[in-house]
């Protein structure tokens, strides 16, 4: 197995590899592993797996998960279709700066998304590398937002459009949940960047150390949010991907964030992703 370095940033693209025979595979999973951890997105071509070979692969990194408003395939629980033809119209979710599924209290640690059919040009996904963000913010920032925490929410992003008590019965079933400004990496012990566009608010900035007067709260954290949230649009952080069928990217879900570019429509672009379910942020 041959990696190459996608960036100078994140990313490597694979060559020598059968990702349906690293499923059962130890030393090759092994292998595997320890380059997601080292590139944080991994991609590799021509992969004519099965469905049930992309969940077994999948599942070598843990359980899997279904999504609250996707679902999953009937007849393999866990892999979400991603389904976008002719049939759709274009939306507004995929395309912002995101961790997947930051809302729940553990969200999830690796995705492996296949590209069932796409577009001849168009649909792309960036993934960003939120270590490296971190790293280089200012030092005066690394203080100021030491210890600070954040709100995520499903109501406010996917169930905004909803009405309102479908959106109300939504967030009973998953609440908003709080994650650090600043979580660490449980393998590599990397600090990360942890917030996207789920974040809604920082919950505990008001303190005396921050506000003078209550004016200051209002624009002072949300200025903050915005500047950090933005840090996802830097292109020196990034990796773009031109998605070709059978093509695969596995991400780090803890350490990465990613958007797909919604440019294509009204071409069909259909994706199959598998997601492994993480831990609780610290």
């Amino acid at each position: 197995m041959d990696a190459r370095p996608s960036t100078c940033s994140i990313g490597a693209e694979l060559h020598g590899v059968d990702l349906a025979e690293a499923s059962r595979d130890d030393d090759l999973f092994a292998e595997l592993k320890s380059l997601l951890l080292q590139y944080k997105v991994l991609f590799v071509r021509d992969q004519d797996m099965s469905r049930a070979e992309h969940v077994a692969l999948a599942e070598r990194f843990g359980a899997l998960e279904d999504h609250p408003v996707a679902g999953s395939d009937p007849d393999h629980p866990g892999l979400i279709r991603i389904y976008k033809d002719l049939d759709s119209a274009p939306e507004h979710y995929e395309n912002a700066y995101h961790c997947d599924a930051t809302f729940r209290d553990s969200p999830p640690m690796v995705c492996v998304l296949r590209c069932v059919d796409g577009p001849e040009v168009g649909g792309d996904t960036i993934w960003v590398n939120m270590a490296l963000a971190y790293q280089r913010l200012p030092e005066r920032v690394k203080d100021q937002i030491e210890g600070l925490r954040a709100r995520h929410s499903l109501e406010a992003t996917l169930g905004a459009c909803m009405p309102i008590e479908q959106r109300h019965e939504l967030k009973e079933r998953f609440p908003d949940a709080e994650h650090p400004v600043v979580r660490t990496h449980p393998e590599t012990g990397e600090k990360i960047l942890f917030v996207n566009s789920f974040t809604t608010h920082l919950t505990n900035f008001h303190t005396p150390e921050n506000v003078r007067y209550g004016i200051d709260y209002a624009p002072g954290a949300g200025d903050l949010l915005r500047y950090l949230i933005s840090q996802a649009s830097i292109p020196e952080y990034q990796v773009r991907w031109r998605w070709t069928k059978n093509s695969v990217a596995i991400w780090d879900n803890r350490s990465t964030q990613h958007y797909a570019v919604q440019d294509y429509w009204p071409a069909v672009r259909k994706m199959e992703r598998a997601t492994i379910i993480g831990d609780r942020p610290f």
